[in-house]
């Protein structure tokens, strides 16, 4: 009986992770009060490099193989982590951009935001401070 309810819950478990909510982060006094996934998408593919008030974006990304990467990257933009890899090689390489800074887990990001203003990262909602505005959430 313990080993059914422990595959039950590990099961369980596994399946919250899998389908867990992600918060796109700014720093409060970011001029970005909301976005949308399409925007969010432009914004970490490089492809919108400042915001509005001209100041330029600052990417914070986590870790490659990192589970919340893979998921925000599948959301955001439908991309797996070896083409998200080959999309930034190839920036980098052609010149037209410089990838995220890396970053080791939410609560770094969070940090680095408190930092600069201009900085823009994705995190778990548990990590949610006052000193972040969230201005998305993405949920599987």
């Amino acid at each position: 009986m313990r080993t059914i309810n422990l595959s039950v819950f590990l099961a369980v478990t596994l399946s919250m992770a899998a389908h867990a909510d992600i918060a796109i982060v700014v720093h409060p006094d970011n001029p970005l009060a909301q976005a949308t996934s399409a925007e969010i998408s432009k914004i970490f593919l490089a492809k919108t490099k400042t915001y509005s008030n001209g100041e330029k974006i600052k990417l914070l990304d986590l870790e490659e193989g990192d589970e919340l990467r893979d998921q925000f990257y599948k959301m955001v933009a439908n991309k797996t982590p070896s083409q998200v890899k080959a999309y930034w090689s190839r920036l980098i390489f052609t010149g037209k951009g410089q990838p995220p800074q890396v970053l080791i887990d939410s609560d770094e990001i969070v940090e680095a935001i408190e930092e600069n203003a201009n900085g823009i990262g994705y995190i778990d909602p548990e990590s949610i401070t006052d000193s972040v505005k969230v201005i998305l959430t993405l949920s599987n």
